[in-house]
């Protein structure tokens, strides 16, 4: 595989441009999507429209509980011309990060859909950021920190503003993914600062594009169907692992059961 940078890799343009990622329905539709991006520890919602973000809010760090959603997303509803009923549908986060932001966003998110009708989208949360990345270079590593020496990482395509998935998300030590790095792929995701001071060798994406915005959870999600009536149920957060709690409660695996030796020939 060649990576290259383009002479263009060292900006972000000044306003993302994510006309090319929008299908034409999307690009013209007026009716509201609403975004949910809960992903981190700051989480975001938000409304889009005919291509651009045209309400959005940031939710409080401390106070991470679907009521505390359901009020942002309230204000919002206040904020539209048109009813719920009638919105385009909603977009969510879904992961990996943060295993309780991701908890209350996805319910969420399924609540809204259930209760108004209207279609799901599920983006996974690295797809969204290496939407918002994919005008920086043409091969893109999303990284995020999965701690206990371990890092999530995928690799992203980028050529056109449309990026495409080149492996599946990976749960590597940070040593093995750095193997994997060749060429001049740039670096992006919520752990990319920590890649730029253990290996500063590597060539990193603007700070902007290193957390998932509304911006690109919305490029991301006018690229992916919405989910049927089965999906929308079946929904969970992309977790990976089970969080540490959880590993912690999981039973010991036991030692399995070795006859006693016995003589004799075999």
């Amino acid at each position: 595989m060649s990576v290259g940078l383009p002479a263009a890799a060292s900006a972000l343009p000044e306003k993302f441009k994510n006309e090319q990622a929008m299908g034409e329905q999307d690009r013209t539709d007026t009716r509201p999507w609403l975004l949910i991006e809960t992903s981190g520890q700051i989480g975001q919602v938000g409304l889009a429209a005919a291509g651009r973000i045209v309400a959005g809010q940031s939710l409080d760090p401390q106070r991470r509980h679907a009521r505390d959603l359901a009020a942002a997303v309230e204000s919002l509803i206040r904020q539209s011309s048109l009813p719920p009923s009638q919105w385009a549908g909603v977009m969510v986060s879904i992961g990996p990060g943060s295993f309780t932001g991701l908890r209350v966003g996805v319910m969420s998110a399924k609540t809204f859909a259930y209760v108004t009708g209207r279609p799901l989208r599920a983006v996974p949360t690295f797809a969204a950021v290496a939407a918002q990345t994919a005008s920086v270079a043409d091969y893109v590593w999303v990284v995020a920190d999965a701690l206990r020496g371990q890092l999530y990482a995928q690799l992203f395509r980028g050529g056109g503003g449309d990026p495409q998935a080149e492996t599946p998300l990976l749960l590597l030590s940070w040593e093995q993914w750095r193997m994997q790095v060749r060429d001049q792929a740039v670096i992006t995701g919520p752990a990319a600062a920590v890649v730029a001071q253990r290996w500063p060798e590597l060539p990193i994406a603007p700070p902007q594009t290193h957390l998932p915005t509304l911006a690109g959870l919305y490029a991301a999600g006018c690229r992916l169907p919405s989910l049927s009536r089965e999906q929308l149920f079946a929904l969970e957060p992309l977790y990976v692992r089970p969080s540490y709690a959880e590993e912690r409660r999981l039973p010991s695996p036991s030692a399995p059961d070795i006859p006693p030796s016995s003589s004799g020939s075999c």
